[in-house]
């Protein structure tokens, strides 16, 4: 399993995410720049324990208003070729040094791993501590082996609010980046991947973050 550093990162995620986020077509623009509230969040491992991988929630808007979104992102030790288009910036690591971070949607460990867990062949791990599996990440699948992805990633942004990754084998995983408690997409798709994070008013809700269909 993975280790979590309890260490600095300059910039920040946060600080990453906000320049980020603006430039996205499914973003909720206020009228000011983004400040950002962590909601909670996820781990993958990646079996090499080269790529980090958090599946992280932010709240963003004032109050009454607020958009919650599902940023999932990779931490590399260096540039993954051919995703520079899902690239939010690099980092200074107090430990492991420059860190190149990525929207996960453009990278294939990101979303191999998303299917393993689909599979059941991966568990998800706590946001902030090592070695701690997060039973509260569940899964959905309605039978049959979960698809790979056997070819380049084709990232698109789809209405309502979602990034589909069309993998080679005919089938897509979508993100669902724009997050509602209970918003029912549970029972779409062939499968998908239910989580938990803490709202705006501070109550832990639950809702669906990924669909695979």
């Amino acid at each position: 399993m993975a280790t979590i550093h309890h260490t600095t990162m300059v910039p920040t995620k946060l600080e990453l995410i906000s320049a980020w986020l603006p430039r996205q077509p499914w973003y909720r623009a206020t009228g000011a720049p983004p400040a950002l509230q962590r909601g909670g969040g996820f781990r993958l491992d990646d079996p090499a324990g080269e790529v980090g991988l958090e599946f992280i929630v932010v709240t963003d808007g004032p109050q009454g208003q607020e958009t919650t979104y599902f940023v999932p992102v990779s931490y590399r030790g260096a540039p993954l070729a051919g995703a520079e288009g899902g690239l939010l910036g690099t980092s200074e690591h107090g430990v492991l040094g420059r860190r190149w971070v990525y929207d996960a949607a453009h990278d294939p460990v990101a979303v191999a791993q998303l299917l393993a867990f689909l599979r059941g062949a991966a568990e998800a791990q706590h946001q902030d501590d090592s070695d701690t599996p997060d039973p509260s990440v569940t899964r959905r699948w309605t039978g049959g082996a979960a698809p790979t992805s056997t070819g380049p990633l084709q990232v698109a942004h789809t209405a309502p609010g979602r990034t589909t990754v069309a993998l080679g084998s005919g089938h897509a995983v979508e993100l669902v980046r724009l997050l509602q408690a209970g918003d029912g997409a549970t029972g779409e798709g062939i499968g998908s991947i239910e989580a938990g994070w803490t709202g705006p008013e501070g109550t832990v809700v639950r809702g669906t973050v990924v669909v695979v269909r």
